[in-house]
């Protein structure tokens, strides 16, 4: 009788301890994945930094007039292509 209880001890710890180790494995995996996802946001706000800084110069202001309205120097002699 004693050893059928020990036995069925043995039993439940051993089940008990795969199925923590599970968690254990499933867990990692998500940690790992969170830490990538934090990596990939903060590379991510580095650029948007960039980007709001550069949207603050006078040459974004120069290559927006350029490119959207079509705006050029006084002086400026613009060359377009023959289409």
């Amino acid at each position: 009788m004693i050893a059928f209880v020990v036995i069925a001890f043995c039993l439940c710890v051993g089940v008990k301890a795969h199925s923590l180790k599970m968690e254990r494995d499933e867990l990692a995996e998500k940690q790992e994945m969170l830490e990538k996802q934090i990596k990939s946001e903060e590379e991510r706000a580095e650029e948007l930094e960039a980007l709001e800084k550069y949207m603050q110069t006078k040459k974004y202001m120069e290559d927006v007039a350029r490119e959207k309205l079509g705006l050029v120097y006084p002086d400026e002699i613009l060359i377009e292509p023959i289409k």
